[in-house]
């Protein structure tokens, strides 16, 4: 019988046979954690693909579109970096406001996350957008600059 407070993840999908008794027993509130993310980054997706200038389907989202939802995170991301090449790059008092974009991490770990999050919603992982070339190399040169 479990305790009172415990939670019992027998029936829950997201832990799967393969784990360890250990993994579980570290790692449920990560996983909570990463799930709410996981949950909080689809709904953005979500609401760039109903406010697209003509709204998109999931089936008919494509890599392009993926990369112009990252180019749109760049307005609303909490941890942002000068933009390359920033005039004021180091300096304490810039003059004027600096260029600036998403950090690499926050892209990459987004980006880590939508694709288990496209097929949980009915893509087809053949499809998913968040696989393509023109996506990664796009997380390649904002990693490199």
């Amino acid at each position: 019988m479990d305790p009172p407070n415990s939670t019992n993840h027998s029936n829950n999908p997201l832990f799967s046979a393969s784990r360890s008794p250990s993994s579980l027993s570290t790692s449920p509130t990560t996983l909570s954690r990463n799930e709410n993310q996981k949950r909080r980054d689809w709904n953005t997706f979500g609401q760039y693909l109903r406010n697209h200038r003509l709204p998109l389907s999931l089936a008919s989202c494509s890599g392009a579109h993926v990369l112009e939802f990252l180019r749109y995170l760049n307005q609303l991301g909490k941890t942002k970096v000068h933009a390359h090449p920033c005039p004021f790059f180091r300096h304490p008092s810039p003059p004027a406001p600096c260029p600036l974009r998403q950090a690499w991490g926050s892209l990459d770990a987004l980006i880590g996350r939508l694709p288990a999050a496209f097929e949980e919603n009915g893509g087809k992982p053949e499809s998913n957008p968040f696989g393509a070339r023109a996506v990664r190399l796009y997380l390649r040169e904002i990693r490199d600059s």
